[in-house]
C-alpha cells in the first residue's frame, strides 16, 4: 500500500471490515461470510471472490481476530468453518454449563487451558502459516488493527500495521497477534508470546481484546479516520456473532448474587459481550452521523441486524463446541446470509446498495484460496 495510498481508487470509499468476539461463535462468522460471498461468486461466474482485499483495513477481536487474519491472507472462509469444527472441541475441551460444572472446572482449569492453549496454536499455523502484519500489508494491501490487553500494564493494546502507524508491530507472527487477542479469561489461557522486537528476551503476556472491544467498530473506524484522505468517503462493515438475545428480569433478592451465582465468573463475560455489541455500535453510529453532517461521509452496516430466534438461545455459550451448536450456528449464519442477499436485491434498501457494490468489485481468486507472490506487493487472483 505505502504511498499508493493517497492515489488508489481516490473515487471509491475506504472500506472497513471490523468482525465481533465471540469464542465458538466464530463459526458463525465464517459460514455466514462463506455463504453470502459464495453466492456472488456464483452470480459473476467465479470460483470464489477474494473478500479480504475488498477493505483497505480488516479490524477483528478474539475470535473475530481469527476470522479477519484468515481473511487478510486470502484463506476460504469454508477453511475457517472447519477449523472451527475439527479443533472447537480441543481448544474448549471442558464446557461450562452450570454452577456444578464451574466448580470442577476450579479444580482442574489449568489443565483445560493447556490442553486449548495448544490446540489453538496448532490450528492457527494451519490456516495462517507464517505470515506476519507487515506481509499482509506489503503483499496484499491490507491493513489490520487486532485488539488486545497488555497484561503487564493492565491497559489496552492494538495491533496494528497501517499507512500511518510505526514499526513496532511489522514484525508479530498473525498467529501470535491471535493468540493474544483471543486469550478470553476463566475459557483460555492468557497468551505468552515473544517479542519480535526483542529477540531472546522476555515474553509478553496478553489478554483477551474482548475485554474492552469485543465489537472493534470504533477501532476501525478511528483508524479509518487517521488513515484515509480526508475527502474520503468511509464505508464500515460491521459483523456481529449471532448476539444472545439476552436480559434478565431480576426482582430485588435475586440481585444478591455472588461467585457461585456468577458460575464463578463465567457467565461475566457473555453480559459484557452483549453490553459492548450495543454501546460500541450506537456510539459509532451517532459518531459517523455528526461527522457525516460535518461533510465527511461516514456510512456503516450491521449485520445480521435481525433479532436471532429465541431457539438459538441454548447454543450460544463461547465454549460450546457440541456438534448439533455448531450446526445451529452455521443454519442461523446461512439464514442471515440469505436475508442479507435478499436486501442486496431489493433496490429501496441502502444497505444492501452498499453491500452489493462491495461484492461485484471484489477480485477473484481460486476456490482453495489466495496464492500469494512472494517477489510483489500483490496476490494473484484466479
Amino acid at each position: 500500500m505505502g504511498t499508493p495510498e493517497e492515489h488508489q481508487q481516490v473515487t471509491r470509499s475506504y472500506r472497513v471490515l471490523s468482525l465481533d468476539g465471540g469464542g465458538m461463535r466464530g463459526i458463525y462468522t465464517g459460514a455466514f461470510l462463506a455463504r453470502l460471498t459464495g453466492q456472488f461468486a456464483r452470480i459473476r461466474g467465479k470460483a470464489a471472490l477474494d473478500l479480504g482485499r475488498g477493505f483497505d483495513l480488516i479490524t477483528g477481536t478474539s475470535t473475530g481476530a481469527i476470522v479477519g487474519c484468515a481473511l487478510a491472507v486470502g484463506r476460504p472462509m469454508a477453511e475457517v468453518v472447519q477449523l472451527y469444527r475439527d479443533h472447537g472441541p480441543k481448544i474448549f475441551p471442558h464446557r461450562i454449563s452450570g454452577k456444578a460444572s464451574a466448580v470442577y472446572r476450579a479444580t482442574q482449569g489449568n489443565r483445560f487451558v493447556r490442553e486449548g492453549d495448544k490446540a489453538l496454536r496448532s490450528a492457527l499455523q494451519a490456516v495462517l502459516g507464517d505470515a506476519t502484519m507487515q506481509d499482509v500489508f506489503d503483499r496484499r494491501g491490507i491493513s489490520l488493527s487486532i485488539p488486545a490487553v497488555l497484561m503487564s500494564d493492565h491497559r489496552a493494546w492494538v495491533f496494528k500495521k497501517t499507512p500511518k502507524s510505526g514499526p513496532r508491530d511489522d514484525h508479530y507472527p498473525l498467529v501470535d497477534v491471535c493468540m493474544a487477542s483471543s486469550a478470553a479469561p476463566i475459557y483460555r489461557s492468557l497468551a505468552a508470546i515473544d517479542d519480535p522486537n526483542t529477540p531472546g528476551g522476555p515474553q509478553q503476556v496478553f489478554a483477551d481484546g474482548g475485554l474492552w472491544a469485543n465489537n472493534p467498530i470504533m477501532v476501525g473506524l478511528v483508524d479509518a479516520l487517521t488513515i484515509a484522505a480526508s475527502d474520503r468517503p468511509i464505508e464500515i462493515f460491521s459483523l456481529g456473532t449471532c448476539p444472545r438475545p439476552e436480559g434478565d428480569h431480576l426482582d430485588a433478592e435475586s440481585a444478591h448474587r455472588s461467585m457461585l451465582d456468577w458460575t464463578l465468573g463465567a457467565d461475566v463475560a457473555p453480559l459484557s459481550i452483549s453490553a459492548q455489541e450495543f454501546a460500541f455500535d450506537h456510539m459509532a453510529r451517532l459518531l459517523a452521523n455528526a461527522i457525516s453532517n460535518c461533510g465527511r461521509p461516514i456510512r456503516r452496516v450491521r449485520f445480521p441486524n435481525k433479532p436471532v430466534p429465541a431457539s438459538m438461545m441454548p447454543f450460544l455459550a463461547l465454549d460450546d463446541t457440541r456438534p448439533e451448536a455448531m450446526d445451529r450456528l452455521i443454519g442461523q449464519a446461512h439464514n442471515d446470509a440469505d436475508l442479507t442477499k435478499s436486501a442486496c436485491d431489493d433496490p429501496n434498501s441502502e444497505d444492501g446498495r452498499m453491500i452489493r457494490r462491495l461484492m461485484s468489485e471484489l477480485p477473484a481468486m481460486p476456490e482453495t484460496g489466495a496464492v500469494w507472490d512472494r517477489s510483489a506487493t500483490s496476490c494473484q487472483k484466479g
